[in-house]
């Protein structure tokens, strides 16, 4: 420590009145939490959020030194004026209808003017994803809640998904000045037929093969939340190792839960057993019960037979028993399917369901796709189905992929919507409370909002035989081969006349016999 004691006073020194001194504490902060939800099918949801806040003026200012903030991300925001950037890569398909609303949802931009928004429906997500987004970690996977993010562990799993969420925070009425928020996330569904051997039993070591052993030194805050809410409402023998310290209670997605906190600053926590390793057992079998059904889940699937026109169809299902509620449906359909908007129909219990707002925005073949938003109004305890016709266009053979007969994937829908809350919320405290309950803005008590993703689609074109091409080079080849080979040799060719030997063995013998002797021959 004394020998790097002068190196730290020159750091201060070059960086001028701008530095940190002691009276000044450092700009920027970072906190973790890794949150465990047990979901109602038997698997098992962890979610990552690692939030770095850093109170600098970006797109003004000319920062020159990064402690926590990342420089490459930093310099992005500064050089082409972002005011925000949502970015995730996603592998598998979050089933809301067996493990209920989604933990982690992706903010809004109200301002369309500004807003790009973009999808690659197929993309193989593995290490060379997660390897960067790592690096993006002040603490990178040295140490803290990062230590348990193993590709080989995360990548075997039912759903995986990872993000980079970056906005401005205001820091006065005005938003004059505002702060820099970069919140990364990462959540995972854990197949407990594969991590549990088909029990609900499950531990930090069985999921990630890994226990924490210490936090992040750079983190303000350093926690661990295991949702405990079913256990404690339906009394189930269980337990939980080591027992928590202290518990959260909070409204989250229209439920109140019960979380079991594990704050990985307190030194007794770790020192008493030098790791931590959650762990949850049960003392009997539970007892099968069907899950809990959301208020809103949709469907998405394509109709039809042949290679010429289809039908894309997604179902809207609000199981609310009274309360109806809007829906704001986004989809964007790539410019080779060729929509017929005037076969769009929106039904909702037999009957036609007028949307209160639509837009519609035609596709450029090979420059853009469809777009087409709609608001719809979901009556209580019914099924919304919303239809269109399309046709399929012919590529040009250049542009069909290595593996045409696969299939073209089309981008899933969004529906944004404003659900309604069992309980009544109470208004976030953005610094004081955790991470996860500020993912879930509440406009009033009595509503939530919730983004959900349906299914993306896998629709078939028209394919050209491919084998033809090959099989006319060959032939083509084949003939110029034969053809050329002909000519050229015809052309080529030098011709002797070779005149008759005289002379028979009797001659050739005598030769050999004076080559022998070192005699010309005859």
């Amino acid at each position: 420590m004394a020998a790097a004691m002068p190196l730290a006073l020159l750091v201060l020194l070059l960086l001028g009145p701008g530095g940190w001194s002691q009276a000044e504490p450092p700009r920027d902060t970072l906190r973790e939490e890794l949150v465990i939800t047990p979901l109602p099918s038997g698997d098992v949801a962890a979610t990552f959020q690692f939030r770095t806040r850093w109170d600098s003026e970006l797109q003004r200012e000319r920062a020159s030194h990064y402690r926590l903030f990342p420089k490459a991300l930093g310099q992005l925001i500064a050089k082409y004026s972002l005011r925000e950037l949502h970015l995730s890569f996603t592998q598998g398909f979050w089933r809301t209808r067996y493990w209920g609303s989604p933990f982690l949802q992706a903010p809004s931009d109200t301002d369309h003017y500004f807003l790009r928004y973009a999808v690659l429906p197929r993309e193989v997500v593995c290490t060379e994803n997660l390897t960067p987004w790592k690096k993006l970690l002040p603490c990178s996977s040295k140490a803290g809640l990062s230590v348990l993010l193993k590709a080989d562990r995360l990548f075997h799993t039912s759903y995986h998904s990872q993000a980079v969420h970056i906005r401005p925070i205001c820091r006065n009425a005005r938003c004059t000045r505002v702060s820099w928020e970069l919140r990364q996330t990462l959540s995972v569904v854990f197949d407990a037929f594969v991590t549990g051997q088909g029990k609900k039993e499950w531990s930090l070591f069985r999921m990630f093969s890994r226990t924490l052993t210490e936090p992040c030194p750079l983190a303000s805050e350093s926690r661990v939340y295991v949702d405990i809410t079913s256990y404690n409402q339906n009394n189930e023998p269980l337990e939980v190792s080591p027992p928590p310290t202290t518990t959260y209670q909070d409204v989250i997605l229209g439920s109140r839960k019960t979380y079991a906190v594990y704050d990985l600053l307190d030194t007794a926590l770790i020192n008493s057993s030098r790791s931590l390793n959650l762990q949850l057992k049960w003392k009997r079998p539970p007892e099968s019960e069907a899950p809990p059904v959301p208020f809103l889940h949709a469907q998405r699937y394509v109709s039809g037979y042949g290679l010429q026109k289809g039908e894309l169809s997604t179902l809207l299902y609000n199981t609310h028993p009274y309360r109806a509620f809007p829906v704001l449906l986004l989809d964007t359909v790539p410019w080779y399917l060729r929509l017929y908007v005037h076969t769009l129909t929106i039904t909702s219990k037999g009957k036609e369901n007028k949307p209160s707002y639509i837009h519609y925005q035609p596709a450029q073949d090979r420059l853009q796709p469809h777009l087409l938003e709609m608001l719809i109004q979901l009556p209580a305890s019914s099924v919304t189905k919303v239809s269109i016709q399309f046709e399929r266009a012919l590529l040009k053979w250049t542009e069909y992929t290595p593996d045409p007969n696969h299939g073209f994937y089309v981008s899933p829908s969004v529906l944004s919507a404003l659900v309604p809350s069992v309980v009544a919320g109470t208004p976030v405290d953005w610094e004081e409370s955790p991470l996860f309950s500020t993912l879930f803005p509440v406009s009033d008590g009595s509503s939530y909002f919730v983004r959900l993703y349906t299914e993306p689609l896998l629709v078939s074109l028209p394919t050209p035989d491919f084998s033809m091409p090959y099989n006319v080079i060959c032939l083509t080849c084949t003939v110029v081969a034969v053809c050329y080979g002909s000519f050229y040799n015809l052309l080529t060719r030098t011709f002797h006349i070779e005149e008759p030997s005289t002379g028979g063995l009797a001659k050739r013998l005598a030769n050999l016999i004076r080559r022998v002797r070192g005699v010309p021959p005859l």
